[in-house]
């Protein structure tokens, strides 16, 4: 059936609509733009309305309507993501959850919210309240949502010591709606929660969420130089494997990064300084002195609790995960990036090879995480994007030396991720929405089962452009 658009508008208009079309052109976007191929292909998407529901309830009734009027609903946070996953490729309704923010209980160890509440006054919060923090956040914290954070991300600060958000224990308990004649309520914990988690809003609506604490701490904040890449790297795989010394992010920036884009920090750093960005908890600082002091290439060039730039060049962690790119693109809008898995033991052999076959075309962006108890990399590389056969090509490149490419210049949960379909998650899409009306077009299983991602997938029903 064609979606009854003004009949479910009609039907909601006592819920807080959007009607104003900035807004709506506003809401329908995230950081897609990111990716000059994604720019290309969605840049003219728009929906057809926006509402915000206050509280559960209203979730359930907007899915409901939506569902009989037969009208697609995109979910969305903060849109801070970058693939396009907050995007509604077919118009319809994009449900905002900005005002569904509210803490609910804080325990020792966990916190429950609801999806809308900003990771940096979740943070407050806990901090208030108990002296505790989020275990990870991405390095958008301060914009954006938990909930967006867990349909979307896959990890960020915090994951150089606890992995990634779908390794066991870093998420504890998820509510979801379902979108059918009679929207259900579902909780998933344990092997359930893959299911919904990382899925972009495409099998259920996030209404509820209980999340990990640990102890926060003023972290203390730092950046280390030096003049060889691979030094850079080693140091930081090596003190991420220190295990009395507490970190909570390790970051890696060829040069000349530091010099070219990182305005407040370039003063103090020559254009073949190699950076590290840090984050160590206090009572580990003795600790990592003495470590920085086994290790003459390295040298301290800033600390957030005692410096002496002529100004602070704000959170070290806001210069890492996609705040690289972010800051690369402000000075250079040929800047586009890569995300790369360089897996355990052959990490630092693999980083080595594609540097030296792809920079300075590719400028390494390394970040320190674990994956089974293993220190491996993520890399968030930064290429000088030419054309979209040339990326095709360095993503080949990747391929074939062996290391896996999660590709930021696809709006599909599968091309973003390892390629395959994910049972679990079609599976529960089957069930939870019968008409494939949650966020269209971004599971490729859904729509063609047999697809071989020889190409880049393109949603059919994707909104003719102007």
């Amino acid at each position: 059936m064609p979606a009854d658009i003004a009949g479910a508008k009609a039907a909601l208009s006592h819920l807080d609509i959007e009607e104003k079309e900035v807004a709506i052109k506003a809401a329908s976007r995230d950081f897609f733009w990111y990716s000059p191929v994604l720019k290309d292909r969605l840049d003219h998407v728009v929906a057809d309305f926006v509402v915000r529901p206050r509280n559960e309830a209203e979730v359930i009734e907007i899915l409901k309507v939506c569902y009989a009027h037969d009208v697609p609903v995109t979910t969305r946070g903060a849109g801070t993501g970058n693939y396009g996953q907050a995007m509604p490729l077919e118009g319809g309704c994009v449900m905002h959850l900005r005002h569904m923010d509210k803490v609910k209980e804080i325990h020792p160890g966990r916190v429950i919210c609801e999806p809308g509440v900003l990771l940096k006054d979740l943070d407050a919060a806990t901090k208030e309240h108990s002296g505790q923090e989020l275990r990870m956040f991405s390095s958008t914290w301060a914009t954006a949502t938990i909930g967006g954070f867990i349909a979307g991300g896959s990890g960020g600060v915090g994951s150089c010591t606890w992995g990634s958000l779908r390794d066991l224990g870093n998420i504890i308990r998820l509510r979801v709606v379902t979108m059918e004649e009679e929207p259900r309520i579902v909780e998933f914990t344990g092997e359930e929660l893959a299911r919904v988690s990382h899925a972009y809003g495409t099998n259920g609506i996030i209404t509820e969420v209980e999340m990990p604490l640990a102890p926060a701490y003023d972290w203390v904040e730092m950046f280390v130089a030096t003049d060889d890449f691979m030094d850079a790297a080693r140091f930081a795989e090596a003190l991420a494997n220190q295990d009395g010394i507490l970190i909570k992010l390790a970051t890696v920036f060829e040069a000349p990064i530091a010099k070219d884009y990182f305005q407040r920090v370039a003063p103090y750093v020559e254009a073949d300084t190699n950076l590290i960005g840090l984050m160590v908890a206090p009572q580990s600082m003795d600790g990592f002195l003495t470590f920085l002091g086994r290790r003459p290439e390295a040298r301290l060039i800033y600390r957030n609790d005692d410096f002496d730039w002529a100004r602070t060049p704000g959170p070290v962690f806001e210069y890492g995960w996609n705040h690289t790119t972010l800051r690369a693109l402000k000075v250079d809008p040929s800047i586009t990036y890569l995300q790369v898995r360089y897996g355990y033991p052959n990490h630092l052999d693999l980083i080595e090879k594609m540097r030296n076959e792809l920079s300075p075309e590719v400028l390494q962006h390394l970040e320190v995480l674990r994956e089974g108890g293993k220190v491996i990399f993520a890399g968030l590389s930064l290429v000088k994007f030419t054309t979209e056969e040339r990326l095709d090509e360095i993503i080949r490149l990747h391929e074939e030396a062996g290391a896996m490419i999660f590709n930021p210049h696809r709006y599909t949960l599968e091309e973003g991720g390892r390629q395959t379909v994910d049972d679990r998650q079609l599976r529960f899409k089957k069930e939870a929405d019968p008409k494939g009306l949650l966020n269209p077009g971004k599971m490729i299983a859904w729509d063609d089962p047999d697809w071989d991602y020889s190409r880049m997938y393109a949603y059919p029903k994707l909104q003719a452009a102007e």
